[in-house]
């Protein structure tokens, strides 16, 4: 039996033994996991493509963590660059929430856009108003130039936040959909990281703060270059009916599938989103706006994926990201951009732990173990305040000598505060177009990032208010309140999506946030897979033991 003919009859095997492909979408509606997708899924070690893919797509996270990043250390340098003498707390404020302003509107309009160009495009133009917004920066010359530019960046961010991890996904083989997401996040602490490093590098620098933003046009720029030879999601091209494209690009992407392999995934990726397309093709945009809302599965999944990114700028650590120069130059620390570095450090590295373990711990377990440790850190930091600021009247001023041991202990807590929240909150929230069907994927992750950007501008808008009003003890006390109301929305609402396709995951809002139906589908599909090893293991030593009689008849 020659290998040709070999591998036809496992093609026809494949597609006689189990059920019918036609019957995929059937399966799915009716909330129980199809034997066909588990099969097609079969075959899913990736190649160099698939990660370099991921790569490319994940600069936008480094835009992101670098231009989040880097007004850290721009803030305490500018000096009279932009006319006062010294800007004032308002000023601070207004030229950080611009930012996030920009990057909620991007956000908003990001996903919905990313459905009707597609997702690379969108990229692209996030790629263009991360140039412009860098170089206006840098040649800014006025309060309200420097607010505009930092507002340009902002749409940038809010783009790139919300397609490039959605982009990912649609393009990860199922077991490590969760692991290449995380890849957009080690990049988006890994922007963070470096400019930290910049804003250290440049900090004695006159007029080095130009330097520090302008930087940020060089990877935008380097990106645009490279999704020109990036394809589209396939996704996007089946709902485009464009299925040899979809073809093609799955073929690259499971490069070690047998041609059958390959033609079956397309197949089942073409049934298990039939539902979805038809109600794409059949509906305007204002109709699947109303979808998302009025529909029980669509509206839990956006609760879901609205709450974890609300609850991962209420705890309160990109207040770090903005201010922690600012904060420890006024806690005592005579370098503090390079402090500012050892905690942006932390980030990134227990990020990278989040990335080995995030598809085989789970997103749930991951939530409900890293979270506490989050309100133990901000807890800590607030005993300290407290102490630290006992002469001041629990008030931070500028110039004060403060206890070098209390000092220590601050930087301690938020390091493991850091820690804490760059292994699950950091990460999980952005697996948040998994949570969603393809009609209103772009819908529902615009939504979510909105949140995320909502939830940042009040933060960030009310940081330095907050410290004078209630104090730094008071305010690191109230965040460690919202980050125990968010630990108890996991316990309650949050149910785990590893190891279920991205068709597969709406399955388990079908009655109640599926904390229970994800534990059954997921065993489900368990034993199937397992059945179906067992299938290929019993179908090869029966081929083995065929051949051998073949070859004895012979003889």
């Amino acid at each position: 039996m020659d290998s040709a003919s070999s591998s036809s009859e496992k093609g026809r095997e494949s597609a006689q033994v189990y059920e019918d492909i036609d019957g995929i979408a059937a399966a799915v509606a009716a909330g129980e996991i199809s034997e066909a997708l588990v099969v097609a899924e079969g075959e899913e070690r990736t190649t160099w493509f698939v990660w370099l893919l991921v790569a490319c797509a994940s600069i936008s996270g480094l835009l992101f963590g670098y231009d989040t990043g880097v007004i850290s250390g721009a803030l305490v340098t500018i000096g009279g660059d932009l006319g006062p003498a010294e800007l004032s707390s308002g000023q601070k404020e207004l030229i950080t929430s611009s930012t996030t302003l920009g990057a909620l509107l991007g956000g908003l309009a990001a996903g919905m856009l990313s459905d009707f160009l597609g997702r690379r495009p969108v990229m692209g133009i996030a790629d263009i108003i991360f140039i412009g917004g860098a170089i206006g920066q840098s040649l800014s010359h006025t309060v309200w130039a420097m607010i505009g530019c930092r507002f340009l960046i902002g749409v940038g961010v809010g783009v790139a936040a919300c397609v490039a991890p959605l982009y990912i996904q649609e393009l990860s083989p199922t077991r490590l959909r969760g692991r290449m997401v995380v890849v957009n996040v080690v990049m988006i602490t890994g922007g963070q990281v470096v400019a930290y490093g910049i804003d250290a590098a440049f900090a004695n620098v006159h007029g080095g703060w130009r330097w520090m933003v302008g930087l940020g046009a060089v990877p935008a720029a380097a990106q645009a270059i490279f999704l020109i030879f990036l394809p589209e999601s396939p996704r996007i091209m089946i709902r485009r009916d464009n299925l040899d494209a979809a073809h093609a690009v799955m073929t690259k992407i499971y490069a070690y599938a047998t041609p059958a392999q390959v033609d079956l995934k397309v197949r089942t990726l073409v049934a298990a989103v039939k539902l979805s397309v038809e109600i794409t093709n059949s509906t305007t945009l204002w109709q699947r706006i109303r979808l998302i809302l009025s529909d029980p599965i669509n509206r839990r999944a956006l609760i879901v994926g609205c709450g974890m990114q609300a609850f991962q700028q209420l705890c309160g650590f990109n207040t770090l990201m903005y201010y922690s120069a600012t904060l420890f130059k006024e806690i005592g620390f005579d370098q503090p951009t390079a402090v500012g570095l050892i905690v942006s450090g932390t980030n990134f590295i227990f990020t990278l732990l989040a990335l080995k373990y995030i598809d085989i711990i789970g997103r749930r377990k991951i939530m409900l173990w890293s979270a506490p440790g989050m309100v133990v850190g901000l807890v800590l930091a607030s005993i300290a305040f407290h102490f630290l600021t006992k002469k001041t009247d629990g008030n931070l001023v500028d110039g004060t000598q403060y206890s070098t041991t209390w000092s220590a202990i601050v930087l301690v807590a938020m390091i493991f505060y850091v820690a804490s929240y760059a292994t699950g909150l950091g990460n999980v929230p952005w697996q948040q177009g998994e949570l969603f069907g393809l009609e209103v994927r772009g819908i529902g992750t615009s939504l979510a990032t909105t949140t995320n950007w909502a939830g940042n501008l009040l933060i960030g808008a009310t940081y330095l208010s907050l410290m004078d009003r209630i104090t730094p003890a008071g305010a690191f006390g109230f965040y460690a309140g919202l980050c125990l109301l968010g630990w108890l929305f996991c316990i309650f609402c949050f149910p785990e999506t590893a190891g279920l396709s991205l068709e597969e995951v709406r399955l388990i809002f079908r009655h109640g946030f599926g904390i229970k139906e994800s534990k059954r589908l997921r065993e489900e599909k368990r034993a199937l897979r397992v059945g179906e090893k067992r299938r290929r293991k019993d179908a090869a030593a029966a081929t083995r033991e065929q051949e051998q009689i073949d070859s004895s008849e012979k003889v």
